[in-house]
């Protein structure tokens, strides 16, 4: 038993950082109830999505939703990688965590005002709450762990002062907001390679990796959900077609080889090398917001073929298609390192874009992708047997 299990529920312990080779870390219930909250978030973001492009509003409303989801993305690695750090499970670390869960509710209900009128009022509320969670969070490691206190008050200077400019930002014309977002995004990403140079944090491996398959289960699993609602509906509309028993038989088969493919090879760099590891974790920001807009594809393309959609057969293939090969790319990128044949991610991908253009596009891309699976696990098994042949 770990000493956090052992110990849970204490009023208070010392905040001193968790063993980067500690036996058996696994996701805690707390965390685990934290990512359940950002369901409704990223629920929010696509929904808003799906409105948006099955109504003709345009691609511009993939502005929005980048903004919307890297809030939510940003705010959830902010946590997750502290966690992996400095999880005391006492009262005071389950109150601040409650805090910044607080804030990601106020954060999603601003969702769909952000998309309708550019209106990012109560999204930078909620963010603010959250931060000022995690601020609380790096101050009291700070206190507590003396060898790392200047890299856990790099952290809580550079949050606090970037949340006083994104507060800031809303007493400027819409106009301008825009352009003070894509200044402070990268000064975001900036903090955790500003800090980590003080002093590395003590974040575990193998803790990370299962953080991150966990969050990409729960967004496949909202594309899931999306796309379940939209066959629904048409199916209560009587709206009964070839095109729809594509999306029907295809949207299991895409959802799955997209969950199978990401945990084919999902670790972090298992050498303590701070900065790929903070690039592999960047890189699921892609992964991310590919996963979530695939839902929101598979159900326009079901809006579609139930008439529902104002855009053309075109312009609906290519919502499904675009997220789909993202996501087979940002894979590519993301897990290069581990191994050779990332080509064939990228040629896969051109293969789902190219099935915008013919009828039934989603029997295609699913074929493609369990294609690109298949050929994953033939290679992983030939690996295995070359490594056993080698190690006997």
């Amino acid at each position: 038993m770990s000493d956090s299990a052992a110990t849970a529920g204490r009023w208070h312990r010392p905040m001193v950082p968790r063993k980067p080779d500690e036996l058996h870390r696994a996701a805690t219930p707390l965390e685990l109830l934290y990512d359940l909250c950002f369901v409704v978030a990223i629920a929010q973001a696509a929904q808003s999505l799906h409105h948006a492009l099955a109504h003709g509003e345009g691609w511009h409303a993939l502005v929005p939703f980048g903004m919307v989801f890297f809030a939510i993305w940003w705010a959830w690695m902010g946590f997750t990688w502290f966690a992996s750090a400095y999880d005391t499970d006492d009262v005071p670390y389950r109150l601040k965590v409650l805090l910044q869960m607080f804030g990601l509710l106020v954060l999603a209900a601003g969702v769909p005002r952000a998309f309708e009128h550019q209106d990012f009022r109560f999204m930078v509320v909620g963010y603010a709450i959250m931060r000022v969670g995690l601020v609380a969070q790096w101050l009291r490691a700070a206190r507590s762990d003396r060898g790392r206190r200047s890299t856990a008050l790099r952290y809580a200077t550079g949050i606090s002062v970037l949340q006083v400019a994104w507060i800031g930002m809303l007493a400027l014309p819409a106009q301008w907001q825009a352009t003070v977002w894509l200044l402070l995004v990268p000064a975001e990403l900036g903090v955790p390679v500003w800090a980590e140079r003080a002093g590395a944090t003590s974040w575990h491996p193998h803790h990370i990796t299962e953080r991150y398959g966990l969050m990409t289960i729960i967004v496949i699993g909202e594309s899931v959900l999306a796309a379940t609602v939209a066959i629904q509906t048409a199916l209560d509309a009587g709206a009964f077609s070839a095109a729809l028993v594509a999306v029907i038989l295809s949207a299991p088969v895409i959802l799955f080889a997209m969950w199978w493919l990401y945990f084919q090879r999902p670790a972090v760099a298992a050498e303590r090398t701070n900065w790929k590891a903070i690039a592999w974790g960047y890189g699921h920001y892609f992964v991310f917001a590919a996963a979530a807009a695939t839902g929101t594809g598979l159900a326009v393309v079901v809006d579609h073929a139930a008439h529902s959609a104002h855009i053309s057969s075109l312009a609906a293939s290519l919502t499904l298609a675009i997220p789909v090969a993202l996501y087979v790319i940002s894979l590519a990128l993301n897990h290069m390192r581990c191994g050779d044949g990332g080509w064939r991610h990228f040629l896969i991908a051109l293969l789902c874009l190219g099935t915008a253009w013919l009828p039934l596009g989603p029997v295609w891309i699913a074929a493609a992708l369990a294609l690109l699976t298949a050929i994953e696990v033939v290679d992983e098994n030939r690996r295995a047997i070359q490594q056993d042949g080698a190690a006997a």
